[in-house]
């Protein structure tokens, strides 16, 4: 399975959420199915996705290049998957 095209097609077909805030929404009132947190994500983040049981995928590199594999050119240092769309991601977690 190749991650970055899964995330992507998971971008344009599923409904994704990027950010912090919009990913502690999404935990919170348990929408989401998959979240993704970058390497480099500060603790705070990687704090709040331990504690739940929602299947995590650390993804292996930097926030500025999770935000290219979403094809945003900006840093996204997490995202919450609440609907895959076409793609196959949610098998990521499983990996």
């Amino acid at each position: 399975m190749d991650f970055n095209a899964s995330l992507r097609k998971a971008v344009k077909t599923g409904t994704v959420f990027l950010g912090q805030n919009k990913t502690r929404e999404c935990i919170e009132e348990g929408k989401a199915k998959l979240v993704v947190v970058a390497k480099n994500s500060p603790e705070s983040v990687k704090t709040l996705v331990n504690e739940t049981d929602i299947p995590v995928f650390v993804y292996d590199g930097s926030s500025v290049q999770l935000g290219k594999a979403c094809g945003r050119p900006y840093v996204v240092s997490t995202l919450a998957v609440v609907e895959p769309g076409e793609s196959d991601i949610l098998n990521a977690a499983r990996v």
